[in-house]
C-alpha cells in the first residue's frame, strides 16, 4: 500500500471511531488504541506534508491563534424565538397557526438546550465556516475554535450531500466535563466557572484553539437551512443530518396534536434533571415545511415556531434601594438594588422593577424581603414580595417626580407603562444613550468609538449629539483618557468610513422612537428619501405597510423638532447615506401600489420569499390573510381549500405564479 493510500484509510478509519464515539455514544475500539492509530497518522503527515488534508481527525487538537474573529453577515438571518410560560400560551398560538394554514397540524418537539448558538456552511461536504450567532443579522467566525470539537464533522458522511447548505444548532458542555474542569480549577487555587451555558459561550470566543480544545465541548444540531434537499417536514430533516454525520438529539418526537406535545413537555419538565446536559424548556415547530413557508415570520421570530420556557429558579433576598435610569428616549426605569444572591449560576445584584405600575401592584418596598427569578432565566426579575418578614414600620414606595438626572418634572402619556423625562436636548443620559445607539453594531458601527468613550466626549464637552461626531479632529480626542495615538487614528477613521453606511441602517440609528431595524427598512423602501420622509404627514404614514399610529406619529414629532431638522441637515452636508442608493432603487417599481396581495401555495419560478420581495420592490403589500380589501391571490400548487373557499366568498380574484410575473413584465 502506497503511503497516500495508508494516510487516507487511516483518516478514514479515525474519523468513523470518532463518530461512533462521539456521536454515536458507541466505541467500537479502546482510547489506547485510538491514540495509537492518530499517532501514526500525525507521524505519516509530519513527513508527507504533501498529502495535507483540512479536515483530518490529527488537526482537531487545535494550534491555530486567533487574534481578531472576523464578523461574517449570515446568509440565513438567524431569528430568536418567541417564548410562552403557559401551556396557555401554547394554545393561543396554536390558535393563530390554524388561522393561516389548512389542514391538519403537525408538531415536533425537541430540547431546548442552553448553550451558544452556532450556524455550520459546509461546502461539497467539508466544513467551510462556523459563526456565532451574534445578533442574527451577522456573527464572528469561529472556525478554528470549532473544529476542535470532536462532535462536528469536519467532513460529511453519505454522497447525496448538497453542494452547500447550513445547519444550526448550540455548542453545549455536558455536566461531567464542566465538574471535571471546576476540580482541575480549584485544585490549582483558581476561581471556580460559575455554570456551564457561560463556559460554553466564553469557550468559543478563546484566542487559541488549542486551549479549546481541552474543553470537553459538544455540538448539538436542530434545523438545516438551505440545500438543495428533497424532504418536506421537519423531522425528515432531522434524520437526513443524523444520516450526513450530525449529532442530532434523539429525545426530537413528532407530536399529532398540541395534546401530544403536553405531554412531551410534562414528561421533560421533570426527567430533564437526568440528562446530561443543561435545558431550559421545550422547542415546539410546525412539521410540515410547506406550512412553515405559509406562515413566514414576524420581523424578530418565525411564526412556526415557539419556545416553552420550564418555571424558572427562584430565591429570596432583601432589596436594599431603589434607584432609577434614564433611557436614551427620556423613559424611565426603576431598579431594584438588591443583597447580592446567587441564581442559576450567577450572582445577582440588581433586577428590574419595570415601571410605577409594577411596583404598586407587587406592592414593593425598600427592605422587604423579595422572590427573584430570571425571566427566561436570563434577565433577573421580582415576581413576589415575602410580605411575613415585611419591616414594622413599611412605608410603600412613592414614585419619583423629577429626573433622577437633570430634575425635569415626569412625563407619563396616556395609555404609556413607563415615565419620561421630556428635556431631550439637556439630559446627559438621554444624550449618551442616543449617540451610544447612534455608533452600535446595527446602525452606523463605527469602528474604534465604544460606549464609554462617547460618555468621556459627552462629559469632556466635545460632543452633545451623533451630528458633532463628524467635526471632531484628532487633536481633540488624543487629551482622552486612555486615548493613545493609534485608538485616535482609528476612531477619526471609523467616523469616516460611516459615511458609507446604508440609507436604512442610518434612519434606525437616528433613533426615531418605534423605529426599529424592519420599519426603518420598510420607511426606506417607501420614501426612498430622507426628504420625502420628513414631509410625510401622519395620515401618509399610517398606508405604508405596517406603519400604525404610533409609529406614524413619532417620526413626524422627530421631523417637527427645529433641532433634528439641523442635525438632519449637518449629516447630509457631512455626506452621509440619506437616500436610497441608485442600485437598490434599480429593481423597485410603483406597478402594485396601493395593492395588497396574499400568496399562498407552492411556486416553482421564484421561492414564496422572492415572490414577497417583489411585490414590496414593486410598491405592493404582502398580507398573510384574506379579507375584503384583499386585491388578488397569487396561487401555486396546494393552496390550502378554506383559503379557496374564503377567495370564492370574497370575489378575491386567484391568479397564478406565470401571470403575476408577466403582470411585473
Amino acid at each position: 500500500m502506497s503511503i497516500q493510500l495508508k494516510i487516507n484509510a487511516l483518516r478514514e478509519q479515525l474519523r468513523e471511531h470518532n463518530y461512533n464515539y462521539y456521536v454515536l455514544d458507541s466505541p467500537t475500539i479502546s482510547d489506547y488504541d485510538f491514540d495509537i492509530q492518530l499517532k501514526e497518522l500525525q507521524v505519516l503527515e509530519e513527513a508527507h506534508p504533501e498529502f495535507f488534508d483540512a479536515t483530518s481527525p490529527t488537526l482537531r487538537v487545535g494550534g491555530a491563534v486567533t487574534k481578531n474573529f472576523n464578523t461574517v453577515v449570515h446568509k440565513h438571518r438567524m431569528y430568536s424565538l418567541d417564548n410562552s410560560y403557559s401551556l396557555e400560551d401554547l394554545k393561543d398560538w396554536e390558535t393563530r397557526i390554524k388561522k393561516m394554514v389548512d389542514g391538519p397540524v403537525e408538531y415536533v418537539c425537541e430540547l431546548k438546550y442552553d448553550g451558544a448558538s452556532i450556524n455550520l456552511t459546509y461546502k461539497n461536504g467539508t466544513l467551510f465556516n462556523a459563526v456565532t450567532r451574534g445578533d442574527g443579522i451577522q456573527g464572528d467566525d469561529v472556525t478554528a475554535n470549532i473544529k476542535t470539537i470532536n462532535s462536528v464533522p469536519l467532513q460529511l458522511k453519505g454522497e447525496d450531500v448538497p453542494e452547500q447548505f447550513e445547519i444550526r444548532g448550540e455548542i453545549v458542555l455536558p455536566f461531567d466535563g464542566f465538574n471535571a474542569m471546576n476540580e482541575i480549577r480549584i485544585a490549582n487555587g483558581e476561581e471556580p466557572y460559575k455554570n456551564p451555558r457561560n463556559t460554553a459561550s466564553g469557550s468559543l470566543k478563546l484566542q487559541d484553539s488549542a486551549e479549546v480544545a481541552k474543553r470537553p465541548l459538544d455540538c448539538l444540531l436542530y434545523g438545516l437551512v438551505g440545500g438543495a434537499f428533497d424532504y418536506k417536514t421537519h423531522f425528515e430533516s432531522l434524520d437526513k443530518a443524523r444520516q450526513m454525520g450530525f449529532k442530532v438529539p434523539n429525545e426530537a418526537k413528532l407530536c399529532q396534536n398540541i395534546d401530544q406535545v403536553f405531554e412531551f413537555i410534562n414528561h421533560w419538565d421533570v426527567a430533564r434533571h437526568d440528562l446530561p446536559y443543561e435545558t431550559d424548556g421545550v422547542v415546539v415547530k410546525v412539521n410540515n415545511l410547506h406550512q412553515q413557508d405559509e406562515l413566514g415570520f414576524t420581523s424578530k421570530a418565525p411564526r412556526w415556531a415557539m419556545a416553552y420556557k420550564f418555571k424558572a429558579e427562584q430565591v429570596s433576598t432583601v432589596l436594599n434601594s431603589i434607584s432609577y435610569q434614564v433611557g436614551r428616549t427620556g423613559a424611565i426605569t426603576p431598579v431594584a438594588n438588591l443583597e447580592p444572591v446567587e441564581l442559576a449560576g450567577t450572582v445577582v445584584k440588581r433586577a428590574s422593577l419595570h415601571n410605577a405600575d409594577q411596583i404598586e401592584k407587587l406592592d414593593i418596598r425598600e427592605d422587604d424581603t423579595v422572590f427573584v427569578e430570571k425571566g427566561g432565566e436570563i434577565i433577573p426579575k421580582i415576581i413576589a414580595v415575602n410580605l411575613v418578614e415585611r419591616p414594622e414600620h413599611s412605608m410603600p414606595t412613592k414614585y419619583i417626580t423629577e429626573c433622577p438626572e437633570c430634575h425635569t418634572p415626569l412625563q407619563r402619556e396616556v395609555g404609556e407603562a413607563k415615565h419620561f423625562c421630556p428635556n431631550y436636548n439637556g439630559c446627559n443620559p438621554q444624550i449618551i444613550g442616543r449617540i451610544q445607539h447612534f455608533i452600535s453594531r446595527k446602525a452606523m458601527d463605527i469602528d474604534g468609538l465604544g460606549g464609554e468613550t462617547v460618555a468621556l466626549l459627552v462629559n469632556a464637552g466635545l460632543i452633545k449629539n451623533y451630528a458633532d461626531l463628524y467635526e471632531l479632529t484628532k487633536a481633540q480626542v488624543l487629551p482622552l483618557e486612555r486615548m493613545a495615538e493609534k485608538s485616535a487614528d482609528n476612531l477619526i477613521a471609523g467616523i469616516e468610513a460611516s459615511k458609507q453606511i446604508p440609507f436604512e441602517r442610518v434612519l434606525f440609528a437616528l433613533g426615531i422612537r418605534f423605529v426599529g431595524e424592519t420599519v426603518a427598512k420598510t420607511l426606506v423602501k417607501h420614501y426612498k428619501t430622507i426628504d420625502a420622509l420628513a414631509f410625510a404627514s401622519v395620515l401618509d404614514l399610517e398606508q405604508v405597510n405596517e406603519i400604525g399610529i404610533r409609529i406614524a406619529e413619532s417620526v413626524v414629532d422627530f421631523f417637527a423638532d427645529p433641532e433634528n431638522q439641523d442635525m438632519i441637515s449637518r449629516l447630509k452636508s457631512y455626506g452621509l447615506q440619506l437616500e436610497i442608493s441608485a442600485e437598490k432603487l434599480a429593481g423597485q417599481t410603483d406597478k402594485l401600489k396601493g395593492q395588497v396581495i396574499v400568496v399562498s401555495g407552492v411556486f416553482h419560478s421564484v421561492s414564496r420569499t422572492e415572490l414577497k420581495k417583489l411585490i414590496e420592490d414593486n410598491g405592493g403589500k404582502v398580507s398573510n390573510s384574506i379579507s375584503s380589501k384583499t386585491s388578488y391571490i397569487v396561487a401555486g400548487d396546494n393552496m390550502g381549500p378554506s383559503k379557496k373557499e374564503k377567495a370564492e366568498k370574497l370575489k378575491v380574484e386567484l391568479i397564478s405564479e406565470r401571470d403575476f410575473l408577466q403582470i411585473l413584465e
